[in-house]
């Protein structure tokens, strides 16, 4: 009988595993998304003649200069950037743990 509330809780644990994993998944994704965004914005930025543009800030267009919205964009991309790196850790992590939890799973049923 205790085998079968180990595997239980293995299971549950392999669930809730994968469960973060694809959370992870989305939010980098998320991510993944903002920084193609970014990065067409720069390039138009970075392209243009004009010495001010207008950012969308809730329900408004509010005029700035170039330069000022070049750094703001860059600075979320590189917050972005990190948070990428932070979930493709937690990602490899979660795996690792996924694998390990399967073997045993494996080894348990047997």
């Amino acid at each position: 009988m205790p085998e079968a509330e180990e595997t239980k809780n293995l299971i549950a644990q392999f669930q809730n595993y994968q469960q973060q994993l694809q959370s992870i998944l989305i939010q980098k994704e998320s991510m993944k998304i903002q920084n193609l965004e970014i990065e067409r914005a720069l390039e138009e930025l970075n392209s243009t003649n004009q010495k001010n543009a207008y950012k969308i800030t809730g329900q408004i267009m509010v005029n700035k200069p170039v330069e000022e919205l070049k750094k703001e964009l860059n600075e979320t991309k590189e917050n972005i950037d990190v948070r990428i790196k932070s979930l493709e850790k937690n990602e490899e992590r979660l795996n690792s743990k996924l694998k390990d939890l399967q073997a045993k799973l494996k080894e348990v049923i047997k």
